[in-house]
C-alpha cells in the first residue's frame, strides 16, 4: 500500500469552499415556501406561568401558529445517549426552571414577522426565589452518578502527617461556547418522512432522538449537516428548540426554520459549568507527593443531567499512593450546562496544576522538577502500563524550546521596563475515549473511491484526515478519493467530541478499506483471467490502485480491470470499530498528554496582563496531518487564553438573567490578544488504537489557564485562584 498520504501536512480539502463562502452551514439551507420561527424566553428564573396571552401575537401579520405549554402535545424525553440522558421535552408544563426558558414558539411567514409577534406574547408569572449559587445549602445535590469518584490509600492520614502541604480553594466561572455561527434548525416533513438540517456534532444521535420523541422509525428520519461551523461541545445534544421546530413543521404542514439569536445562544445550548474546588496536596521534603485530595462542586440545571467529573483527572495525573477525588453537582435555576471544549479537565486541571505550583514554592523547588519527580510511569488507578506516554518528553522538549532554564525562580524578579515578566508551566492530559463507529468504502469503475460515515467535521479537519487515511489504505492518490460525512443515512458514527472521533472513525475507515481490498482480492484470485489467479487473498496488497501480490508488484492488475471483467460498476464494503477493554489488552488507554509553557507580561502599575509566548508540547500519538493537528492545538490554546483572562458568563445574582449574553459584553480573545503560538508534537503512535491516534481536540486547551495563572504569580508574586484573572485582582 502507498504510505505517503498520512502525516503529510496537506491543506484542508474543505478550505476552498469555506474561503469562497460556498460551504453550506445549517443556517444557509432553505427550501421552497418555508415558515420561520422565533422563541419567547422566560423573564424570571423560578416560578410558574399563571397567565399566557397570545391573542395579539396570533393576530399579528403573517403569524401561522403560536405554541405554548397550553397547546403542546405531551412529549416523552429523548432516549439515553452515550453522553447521558437527553434534555427534557420542551414546554410540557407551567413551571419555570431558568431565565430564558422557552415559554412560547411563534411561527410566521417571515423571520421578521415571527420576531415581531414574539414580542407581543404576554406572560404573567408567579415568581419564586431562584437558587443561583453553586454553594447554596438549599440546592439539591447530585453525587457521582457515574461512579467516577476515587479513593485509594489513606489521604486524610497522609495529609495529617505531611511534612509539607498546600490546601486551597480555586474557582472557575461559567463559560459559554460562543461559536461565531448561530445554531439553526430547518425541519421538513414529507408525509411521515422527516428531514432536518441542524447544527449538531452528532447526526446519528439527533436521528435517534427525533425518532424516539415523535414515535417514528429511525429509517424515516434524516439529519443533514455537511458543515457545522464552531460548536465546541454545544452541538452534542438534541436541544429543546430542535424538538419545537420539528413539531411546528408537522403541525402546520410546512417546513419551519429557526435560527437562534445571540442571547439565546447563552441560554439555550449549554455552557461550561462553574466550579468551586478544594485541593489539598501533601509531600515529603524531597518533593514526592504523599496525598492528593481534590473535591469539586459544580452547577447543574434543575431538571437536566450532564455530569462532569471535574476532579477525576487528579486520580491518575501523578504517582501518589493516597488519593481522594469527589464531585458534587448542585441543581440551580440556571440554563443547562453541557460539554464545552475540554469538559471537566478544563476546570479541574486549573485547580490541580495551580496547587502543584503552590506546592513547588512551598518546597523551594522548580515547578517543572516537581512534576517530573512525581511522574506516573503506569496508570495509578488501573495498575496497568500506559498504551503510550511521552509526557516526560513533552516536559523536556517544551522546556528547551521555551527557554525554561533562563527563569529566575524568585517572583517579581524578571522585568522589562514597566512590565513584570513571569514564566509558568502546567502538565496536562485528556482521557482516552472511543465509541462504536461504522463506515463504508466504495471503488468505482473510473478508479475513484468514495468513503462515507455519518460523522461531522466541526473544524477539526475530519474531511481531510479521513481522505488521507482512506487513500493510504486503498493505495490510491489523494485526488481519486472522496470522503463524505454529515448525513445520518450514512453508516452511524459517534459524536465529534471528547477527542474520540478520529480514533473511532479512523478504525472503522481502515476496516472498511481492508474489507474492500479483500473483496477485490477474492474476486481476482478465483478468476482464471486475472494475474492474481490462485494467489492467497491474505497475500494481496495495493499500490497506486494496482492490486498485487505482496512483494511482487508485477503480479497484479488495477481495481478497474477487476470491476470491468466482472461487469461491476462499483464494489463496496462496510467496516466498523468498537473500543477494546483495557484488561483484554493488558494496558491502560493513554489519552493525549501535554506540557504548556507560558510567558506573561504584567504592567506593574495598571495590572494589565499580556500573554507573550506559549509553547505547547503535545503527545497526541500518531498525527495524521501535521498542519491540521497544529491548527487544533492553536485554536484550543486561544480558548485556554480566553478561559484564563477574559471569559465569564455573568448571571445576575438577584434575577438569574445572563447579564452579558452578547459579543459586545462577553469577552473572547481577538487577534490582538494572541501572540505567536509554538506547537511541537512528540511521542509515538498509540498501541491501544488501530489508527495510532489519541485525539488532540481537547488537550490543547487543558493546562493553559493554570500555566497563565502560574506565570502571573511568578511575575507579580500574587496568587490568583479564581478565573478569569482580572485587572482588579492584580491591583
Amino acid at each position: 500500500m502507498s504510505g505517503r498520504a498520512v502525516g503529510a501536512g496537506i491543506n484542508r480539502v474543505d478550505g476552498p469552499l469555506k474561503v469562497a463562502g460556498a460551504a453550506p452551514y445549517p443556517s444557509d439551507f432553505d427550501v421552497r415556501h418555508p415558515a420561520h420561527a422565533a422563541l419567547v424566553g422566560s423573564t424570571v428564573a423560578a416560578g410558574h406561568v399563571v397567565r399566557m396571552e397570545t391573542a395579539a401575537a396570533e393576530a399579528s401579520p403573517g403569524v401561522i401558529t403560536v405554541l405554548t405549554h397550553l397547546n403542546m402535545p405531551r412529549l416523552e424525553r429523548g432516549p439515553m445517549t452515550a453522553l447521558g440522558v437527553s434534555p427534557p421535552a420542551p414546554m410540557q408544563d407551567s413551571r419555570i426552571r431558568h431565565y430564558g426558558q422557552h415559554v412560547a414558539f411563534v411561527v410566521a411567514e417571515s423571520l421578521e414577522q415571527a420576531a415581531a409577534a414574539a414580542r407581543l406574547v404576554s406572560v404573567e408569572y408567579e415568581r419564586e426565589e431562584p437558587l443561583l449559587d453553586v454553594l447554596d445549602p438549599q440546592a439539591t445535590q447530585v453525587i457521582d452518578p457515574w461512579g467516577l469518584d476515587s479513593d485509594r490509600g489513606n489521604a486524610s492520614g497522609a495529609l495529617a502527617a505531611a511534612e509539607v502541604k498546600v490546601e486551597q480553594t480555586y474557582t472557575t466561572p461559567d463559560n459559554t461556547n460562543s461559536p461565531l455561527g448561530l445554531f439553526a434548525t430547518l425541519a421538513i416533513w414529507d408525509q411521515d418522512r422527516l428531514t432536518v438540517h441542524d447544527t449538531t456534532q452528532w447526526p446519528s444521535m439527533v436521528k435517534a432522538t427525533l425518532a424516539g420523541v415523535f414515535k417514528i422509525p429511525e429509517s424515516s428520519v434524516r439529519v443533514l449537516v455537511p458543515y457545522v461551523g464552531g460548536a465546541f461541545g454545544a452541538g452534542l445534544r438534541t436541544w429543546q428548540h430542535v424538538i419545537l421546530t420539528v413539531l411546528a413543521a408537522r403541525r402546520i404542514g410546512r417546513p419551519v426554520k429557526l435560527v437562534l439569536t445571540r442571547p439565546q445562544m447563552f441560554s439555550c445550548v449549554g455552557h461550561r459549568p462553574d466550579t468551586v474546588q478544594r485541593v489539598s496536596l501533601a509531600a515529603n521534603r524531597s518533593g514526592e507527593l504523599t496525598a492528593i485530595d481534590h473535591r469539586s462542586v459544580s452547577s447543574l440545571a434543575m431538571e437536566d443531567d450532564d455530569y462532569e467529573a471535574i476532579s477525576a483527572g487528579s486520580a491518575f495525573a501523578y504517582r501518589c499512593p493516597n488519593v481522594v477525588t469527589r464531585d458534587i453537582q448542585a441543581r440551580l435555576n440556571r440554563p443547562a450546562p453541557c460539554s464545552m471544549r475540554a469538559p471537566a479537565e478544563g476546570q479541574g486541571n486549573f485547580a490541580l496544576e495551580s496547587a502543584m505550583d503552590e506546592l513547588a514554592y512551598a518546597l523551594a523547588m522548580d515547578p517543572l522538577e516537581l512534576r517530573v519527580r512525581n511522574y506516573a510511569e503506569s496508570h495509578p488507578q488501573l495498575s496497568l502500563p500506559w498504551s503510550s506516554k511521552a509526557l516526560r518528553e513533552c516536559y523536556e522538549v517544551g522546556a528547551e524550546r521555551f527557554g525554561w532554564s533562563l527563569r529566575n525562580p524568585q517572583p517579581r524578579s524578571m522585568r522589562d521596563g514597566d512590565w513584570l515578566i513571569g514564566y509558568g508551566v502546567a502538565g496536562c492530559s485528556y482521557p482516552w475515549y472511543a465509541a462504536p463507529c461504522s463506515a463504508q468504502a466504495t471503488v468505482s469503475r473510473d478508479g475513484s473511491a468514495l468513503v462515507r460515515s455519518a460523522a461531522t467535521d466541526i473544524g477539526t479537519g475530519t474531511y481531510t484526515v479521513m481522505k488521507q487515511l482512506s487513500a493510504e489504505r486503498l493505495g490510491l492518490p489523494l485526488d481519486l478519493v472522496r470522503f463524505d460525512l454529515g448525513d445520518s443515512d450514512m453508516p452511524p458514527a459517534p459524536q465529534a467530541g471528547g477527542s474520540g472521533l478520529t480514533g473511532a472513525l479512523g478504525a472503522a475507515v481502515l476496516d472498511a478499506c481492508d474489507r474492500l481490498l479483500r473483496r477485490f482480492a477474492e474476486l481476482a484470485v478465483t478468476d482464471a483471467d486475472s494475474p492474481l489467479h490462485a494467489a492467497s487473498p491474505d497475500a494481496v496488497t495495493v499500490t497506486g490502485g494496482h492490486v498485487h501480490v505482496i512483494g511482487a508488484p508485477s503480479q497484479g492488475e488495477p481495481y478497474t480491470d477487476i470491476l470491468g471483467r466482472h461487469g461491476l460498476s462499483e464494489l463496496s464494503a462496510d467496516g466498523s470499530s468498537a473500543p477494546a477493554s483495557p484488561q483484554d489488552l493488558g494496558m491502560a488507554p493513554a489519552g493525549a498528554f501535554g506540557a504548556k509553557f507560558v510567558e506573561v507580561r504584567v504592567d506593574r502599575d495598571l495590572g494589565l496582563v499580556r500573554v507573550a509566548r506559549v509553547v505547547s508540547a503535545i503527545d497526541g500519538g500518531r498525527i495524521l496531518n501535521e498542519k491540521t493537528g497544529r491548527s487544533q492545538i492553536i485554536g484550543a490554546t486561544i480558548g485556554g487564553i480566553g478561559q484564563a483572562l477574559l471569559e465569564n458568563t455573568v448571571t445576575d445574582p438577584q434575577t438569574g438573567r445572563i447579564a452579558n449574553g452578547t459579543f459586545g459584553d462577553y469577552l473572547i480573545p481577538v487577534s490582538a490578544d494572541i501572540p505567536d503560538l509554538d506547537v511541537v508534537f512528540v511521542g509515538e503512535p498509540d498501541r491501544f488504537s488501530p489508527v495510532g491516534t489519541k485525539g488532540i481536540g481537547e488537550v490543547g486547551l487543558v493546562g493553559i489557564a493554570a500555566a497563565v495563572a502560574n506565570a502571573v504569580h511568578h511575575a507579580t508574586g500574587k496568587r490568583i485562584r479564581s478565573l478569569p484573572i482580572s485587572i482588579d485582582a492584580l491591583l
